[in-house]
């Protein structure tokens, strides 16, 4: 038996929340603003690596939107899969930055600890508690967007984490000015550089895998082969590939071995495989070449080419 994909993808207005986006995008950037004075000022480098944070964050909704707007653009001659894959590259540069910016964080708060300097604890818990305000208006921003938008779920989970991440530095301003623990303000730098190497590692893997046109990482291919294989009319499947056109649309091209005495179904049983993959394993747009059993290729890779 063949496995049950059904998953909903939400139907939603391509223009809904342009708006809020830029509106997250404003606020994010004005905090990042603040973030880097404040944290100047007061020689935190916890208060600036949380402000380098929120500054690709900024960053990362702007390259979204961009990709969001090139993504609706229709099929042509140049590009005739469509503009959709975009967004899958602005996420690989985002998450590409984002790796770097977290190795760079690294490298500056271990150098702190050999080369201390003094911190203004009172500035830093200040401008962290303003950041938390902003992080918390910029997610009820993209909160009820999130709802429909995977990419708009990403930047909304984001920002409760960048919320949290001011929470930490606010720890280590109070710290600082209550018992005059210097070396907080690089431990906290390292748990923040931590954390975003954590979250983009943990993400790139899944934008690499559909560049590489890797098949869909919640579908079973052997499972969707055999169940191919179970339709009337159907004696061998070879030459399959299954892919990912875009984050939500998989796709699939097979060479389809059609028994002998069965031409005249060919149609037919072409149908009922179209209708399979749809319906039980979530491939709505699937290229089948079918091959008279008589014709057919000779010691086929079942999967690939070859």
């Amino acid at each position: 038996m063949g496995q049950h994909h059904h998953h909903q993808h939400a139907h939603v207005d391509p223009e809904a929340g342009d708006r809020r986006m830029w509106g997250a995008i404003a606020v994010n950037l004005g905090l990042t603003v603040a973030q880097v004075v404040g944290g100047v000022l007061a020689g935190s480098l916890s208060l600036i690596a949380d402000a380098l944070h929120n500054l690709s964050d900024a960053a990362s909704l702007v390259i979204a939107f961009a990709a969001r707007r090139i993504a609706r653009r229709p099929a042509d001659a140049e590009m005739t899969f469509g503009y959709g894959r975009a967004e899958v590259v602005a996420a690989l540069v985002n998450y590409t930055t984002l790796i770097l910016l977290a190795i760079y964080l690294v490298y500056e708060a271990v150098m702190r600890f050999f080369d201390p300097s003094e911190v203004a604890g009172w500035i830093i818990v200040i401008v962290a508690g303003i950041a938390v305000a902003v992080d918390l208006v910029t997610a009820a921003l993209t909160y009820a967007m999130s709802k429909d938008s995977v990419n708009i779920r990403a930047a909304f989970l984001h920002n409760l984490a960048d919320a949290l991440g001011s929470v930490a530095v606010i720890v280590a301003g109070t710290l600082i000015l209550l018992l005059g623990w210097w070396w907080v303000d690089p431990a906290v730098t390292l748990m923040i550089a931590g954390y975003i190497l954590w979250m983009a590692w943990a993400e790139i893997g899944g934008v690499i895998r559909i560049l590489m046109q890797g098949s869909p990482p919640d579908l079973d291919a052997r499972a969707a082969i055999a169940a191919m294989r179970g339709v009337d009319g159907v004696e061998g499947i070879h030459h399959a590939h299954f892919w990912q056109m875009e984050e939500n649309r998989a796709a699939m091209e097979a060479h389809v071995v059609v028994a002998e005495g069965r031409w005249a179904d060919a149609d037919a049983i072409k149908a009922r495989l179209k209708a399979l993959l749809a319906e039980e394993f979530d491939v709505p747009h699937s290229t089948l070449e079918l091959e008279c059993a008589r014709h057919a290729c000779d010691d086929a890779q079942v999967i690939g080419h070859g």
